[in-house]
């Protein structure tokens, strides 16, 4: 797998790789966080960028701090 180049690149895979930690499917997760279920699909093909709003609604439907989130997204960065 490439590395990632953006943040929001990054951002996407981390989201995946909790959703796929927790054994939770992009529509189980849509559900958890009030979200479209077609969303995170999106958000983890890189097709959308969530808000800051959005993404901290995902981070509660994992059961994650945002501050996570992006921490490993910027160190999946280097």
């Amino acid at each position: 797998m490439r590395r990632p180049t953006t943040l929001s690149d990054a951002f996407r895979r981390v989201v995946a790789e909790h959703r796929l930690a927790a054994g939770l499917s992009q529509e189980t997760l849509a559900g958890r966080a009030g979200l479209h279920r077609t969303y995170i699909g999106m958000i983890e093909r890189g097709q959308r960028n969530p808000t800051l709003d959005t993404a901290q609604m995902i981070a509660q439907a994992l059961g994650v701090q945002l501050a996570t989130l992006i921490r490993e997204a910027e160190q999946q960065l280097g």
